[in-house]
């Protein structure tokens, strides 16, 4: 098969870049499932390099995690706060360009506006931050500094979500009329958080996942992609809420009713007391002529059926896609791509955003199509406002 490779785009094609990107890194140490997606995806491209991290509140674990990616021991530091204040005394070419936050939620708002106020890019987890109040001023401070501000929403970087964006966007579906975003797990079906399991301990801990569970960790993924495929946004909603284990102190079930902003309605169903499901994320947009449907755990394939035409597979990699696409392929046709390679997506956008930045060019617009702190943001609505509506009286909440 003839691969159109001019699509797969590596920075400054013509002149090698100044540098490598510097990467340090909050969190990720000894336990955590995150951190190792984080640094696995950030070296993918060579564009990056692992300088400097506090990857545990524990210093020794902080200097075993340290060690195991072969730092030196004076970029390996006990707090953030060292970190931040160490990094920022070094040249411009030796310190962090960009600070990684992969902590639980309590932990993304102070090494975030520390990082921004000492002219640090940032790359965060999501959700954005443990409260609204967080994430509006992280907002804003990211906007006052300029400062690159990426959040992982990384389900947005696979290459057929980007197909399914055009389509709707060229306008080939007709006018969005119904949205379903579904994302069943099952892995907290029991109380495992008892046990002391180090995932499910602090997902289900108010005091640090903050207002909701399920629907904040998974609801918050399942919106953002209803959101960026279908180009609309929800302005109502009407939120059910449920904890179904006995004893467990946030949500770990809920279901949503949505209206977009041009009359299209929508589902939103998140849970992970779903038993047996895995992983199961599937985002479905119709329009008047036909609809999509995107299944996360077959991420190469795009369903598209048509209201008047035979149904379409298309799958990544060929050159039949968008150029958004093939941007995002990072293998010919029929070679899987996985959740690694999406997050991936997201820091070689960002590093090659701040090459540019570095060289007073633009980047080109496929580049800069990466979830940000505005998106970040409107996560945090979203919990806000599905919190506020399960226990009202009037349900519908605008948005």
């Amino acid at each position: 098969m003839l691969i159109n490779y001019s699509y797969f785009y590596f920075p400054k094609q013509n002149s090698m870049p100044l540098r490598k990107i510097n990467l340090g890194m909050v969190g990720g140490g000894p336990g955590s499932f995150i951190g190792k997606i984080h640094f696995h995806a950030a070296m993918l491209d060579g564009q990056i390099q692992l300088v400097c991290g506090a990857f545990s509140s524990d210093p020794a674990k902080s200097k075993e995690t340290g060690t195991g990616y072969y730092l030196p021991d004076e970029r390996i530091y006990a707090t953030y706060q060292e970190m931040i204040a160490g990094e920022a005394l070094l040249p411009d070419e030796e310190r962090m360009d960009i600070l990684c936050i992969a902590t639980p939620n309590h932990l993304h708002y102070e090494p975030a506006k520390l990082a921004l106020e000492n002219g640090f890019h940032v790359i965060c987890d999501k959700p954005l931050a443990f409260s609204l109040e967080e994430a509006e001023e992280l907002a804003m401070l990211a906007d006052k500094t300029g400062l690159i501000f990426a959040v992982t929403h990384a389900y947005a970087a696979y290459p057929m979500v980007k197909e399914a964006r055009h389509l709707v966007a060229s306008g080939a579906l007709g006018t969005v009329r119904k949205v379903v975003a579904e994302y069943p797990q099952g892995w907290l079906s029991d109380p495992i958080e008892k046990d002391n399991h180090i995932q499910a301990s602090w997902r289900t801990d108010p005091k640090r996942t903050g207002k909701s569970g399920c629907m904040g960790d998974i609801g918050t993924h399942a919106l953002h992609l209803a959101e960026y495929i279908s180009g609309l946004k929800v302005n109502q909603l009407c939120a059910d809420l449920s904890t179904m284990v006995e004893g467990r102190a946030v949500d770990d079930d809920g279901n949503v009713l949505l209206r977009f902003n041009n009359g299209a309605r929508g589902v939103l169903y998140a849970s992970q007391v779903s038993a047996g499901e895995e992983n199961g994320l599937r985002i479905r947009v119709y329009g008047e002529k036909g609809g999509i449907d995107w299944i996360q755990a077959d991420p190469g394939k795009l369903v598209v059926r048509w209201l008047d035409r035979p149904m379409e597979v298309r799958t990544s990699g060929n050159t039949y896609l968008s150029k958004e696409a093939q941007y995002s392929s990072r293998m010919p046709a029929g070679h899987p791509e996985g959740l690694i390679e999406a997050f991936a997506n997201i820091y070689r956008n960002v590093a090659t955003c701040i090459q540019h930045r570095l060289e007073n060019e633009v980047p080109p617009e496929e580049v800069i199509d990466f979830p940000d702190v505005k998106d970040g943001l409107r996560g945090m609505q979203f919990i806000q406002k599905v919190v506020e509506s399960s226990v009202s009286e009037h349900k519908w909440i605008r948005f």
